[in-house]
């Protein structure tokens, strides 16, 4: 550093445009002046003031806090005459202050060691740590840690005497810095990984090749443990998903995904360049189900058993089931501390003998718990309305936790081959699917009878009066919700209305909705039905189709005897069992359709896995002397057996006999 030697050559001649000649004439300047602080000779350095003589050298003057201007003219000062900065401080700042660098502690007063930012008043320095910063950010990267201006700081901290070099970050210089950015996202990140070698295998071109997440791509998933097929490259994250659910919009795309394939048109890039993991997302809505927009589609049979084959069928859990009632059996079962749901779920009805070893494979029994467990929680107190259901507010029930265990009763249900719940609002389902904080709720939603009156009555007023009125009734419960406020008006009813729904069935459901959604993890199942919304909303919103004579005719098998004369007398009680299944779909028989299927197979409808082995129906002949003359349904084999009888009549009455009788 020297005030007596000037840049007069290029920048490749000399020593970075200094001559080598000036400099010779600098050094014989310099030696004969004394420095003002050490009183030694060689002071290189003068205060730019030209009333002020001090000269010292660099490193004496950084001692002694002169300042040294690493810009223009490269200018230095004394400590008398150095610049300082105003001393405005912001009131909107309050103590204790902190180095916004290194967040120690830093006293709020101008100083040669304290700097402040110029632009937003905010930002405290110390000196040392400004210009270690100003080191490794170099001239492209250093701004203000608050307000992150660029220009005005730097103009600023050069006046201050921080040196800025004229250069790249030093992470941008370091070798291979950017080496991570040519690596692809390579990990499974579902719940339940099926690759045995790890999470991190991927094989190109098989099920265990891992796709990324189409919209983020820090997901990735493997092909076989989001049941995706060959070709399909637009797999989309949860985290994703529920996002996207807020805009409104799902792209569809093509076989490529976005994530791993150049951009081909403008939608495309304004789609990365507004990533779903930000924040500029409009309001969610409520949509319906099953939803239009999904990425994926496959047959929910197809998922479940996906699921099913974790379920070691050499190992078993026992339940032991009074079938007076079913929903305190399965839940003592579940909260037994050995309970395991990837083994095999071996019922035992208090009213039989049978042993558990026996029942282990008994199919029947299974189905028979699971159907009757699923009637149980459809009409208990941790659901409300009646066709379509939401979670219902039960006190007691968030202290033992049972909205858990519904939703792992639910999951069980589904794995382990029994029935889908089919009463769930699309509400319900959607907060299942997207979280709650996601939903909009609607007045439909509400399946309290007194609050959706009174709800009603709001939105139905057409005047002020009306309006108040209608608040006045609601009075009691526009308090709870913390809604009940004198100064409402039309123009703010559609506000009110909102506040109120959301609070009902939103705000004061969150803790059964999150409990009952952690439920729902149980063997994977959740993860599934983010994935496949359309596939398990038809099994979680919907009844399954109402069975008639054709359908049930066609859903057993009919195992005709080798025998000619056999043959011909089995065929003619099939004529029967046609009959007898049109008599009961027209309401002229005691029994329905579903309670013959029950009889057979107990099962009241198909489940979503199918009946396994299929149904079939076999014949009692005459062994001797001894005639069976009623039917016989073996649940376990899905296997109903008729009787050899020589009228109509006779095979009805035998039928309606054994079915109410059994059932």
């Amino acid at each position: 550093m020297s005030s007596g030697v000037y840049q007069r050559g290029e920048e490749n001649e000399g020593i970075c445009g200094f001559l080598v000649e000036d400099i010779q004439k600098e050094i014989n300047r310099s030696s004969k002046l004394a420095c003002h602080f050490c009183k030694k000779r060689g002071a290189s350095v003068g205060c730019s003031v030209k009333e002020c003589r001090k000269s010292f050298h660099f490193p004496c003057g950084l001692k002694k806090e002169c300042i040294f201007q690493f810009t223009e003219m490269f200018p230095s000062f004394c400590w008398i005459h150095r610049p300082v900065q105003s001393t405005a401080v912001s009131s909107r700042l309050s103590g204790p202050y902190s180095c916004t660098i290194c967040l120690e502690f830093i006293e709020p007063a101008l100083s040669y060691s304290v700097l402040k930012c110029p632009c937003c008043n905010s930002s405290w320095f110390h000196r040392d740590c400004v210009q270690h910063q100003a080191y490794s950010a170099g001239m492209f990267f250093f701004r203000c840690t608050i307000c992150n201006n660029k220009d005005k700081f730097q103009q600023e901290m050069l006046r201050m005497g921080i040196y800025i070099p004229e250069r790249d970050a030093s992470w941008e210089l370091e070798e291979n810095a950017y080496s991570e950015l040519l690596q692809s996202y390579q990990h499974c990140d579902v719940r339940h990984c099926f690759c045995r070698k790890g999470r991190e295998y991927s094989q190109p071109d098989s099920k265990w090749e891992i796709v990324r997440c189409q919209y983020c791509g820090s997901r990735g998933t493997h092909r076989s443990c989001s049941s995706l097929k060959r070709l399909q490259e637009n797999w989309v994250c949860t985290e994703c998903r529920a996002i996207i659910h807020k805009t409104g919009t799902l792209q569809r795309t093509s076989v490529s995904s976005l994530a791993s394939s150049p951009m081909k048109n403008e939608t495309a890039k304004q789609l990365l360049k507004r990533s779903p993991k930000g924040s500029r997302l409009s309001a969610p809505y409520h949509r319906d189900i099953p939803s239009r927009q999904s990425l994926q589609t496959l047959p929910a049979m197809e998922i479940l058993k996906e699921l099913e084959v974790q379920i070691n069928t050499l190992e078993f859990t026992r339940f032991t089931i009074n079938k007076e009632d079913v929903f305190r059996g399965a839940l003592c079962a579940l909260r037994r501390k050995g309970f395991d749901p990837h083994h095999l779920i071996a019922v035992k009805f208090t009213n039989t003998r049978t042993s558990f070893e026996i029942v282990a494979n008994n199919h029947g029994q299974r189905r028979e718990f699971l159907r009757l467990l699923m009637h149980k929680l459809e009409n208990s107190s941790l659901f409300e309305g009646s066709c379509s259901k939401n979670l219902a507010l039960d006190p007691q029930a968030v202290r033992e936790d049972l909205y858990y265990d519904a939703g792992r009763m639910i999951g069980l249900s589904l794995v382990h081959g029994g029935p889908a719940p089919g009463f769930f609002s699309k509400m319900l389902f959607n907060c299942v699917l997207y979280g709650p904080e996601n939903i909009v709720p609607t007045l439909e939603d509400l399946a309290d009878a007194c609050a959706k009156q009174k709800v009603k009555k709001i939105e139905e007023a057409l005047t002020q009066d009306e309006l108040q009125t209608a608040i006045k009734e609601a009075s009691e419960y526009l308090a709870v919700a913390g809604c009940l406020r004198p100064d409402w008006t039309l123009c703010d009813k559609e506000i009110l209305m909102k506040d109120i729904l959301n609070f009902h069935l939103i705000t004061r459901m969150h803790v059964p909705i999150q409990r009952f959604c952690e439920g729902l993890k149980i063997l994977g199942l959740l993860e599934k039905i983010q994935l496949f919304p359309e596939a398990f909303a038809e099994l979680f919103c919907h009844k399954p189709q109402k069975l008639t004579s054709v359908k049930l005719g066609d859903l057993f098998t009919v195992h005709y005897s080798l025998d000619g004369n056999r043959k011909l007398r089995e065929t003619k009680v099939i004529g029967f069992w046609r009959q007898y299944l049109q008599d009961c779909e027209d309401s002229a028989c005691p029994v329905s359709l579903e309670t013959i299927l029950v009889f057979a197979t107990a099962a009241d409808a198909v489940p979503p896995m199918g009946f396994v082995p299929e149904p079939s129906i076999e014949f009692l002949h005459s062994q001797g002397q001894l005639q069976e003359m009623f039917p016989q349904g073996e649940t376990s084999f899905n296997s109903l057996k008729l009787p050899i009888v020589q009228t109509y009549e006779e095979f009805r009455r035998n039928m309606d006999y054994a079915i109410c009788y059994s059932i």
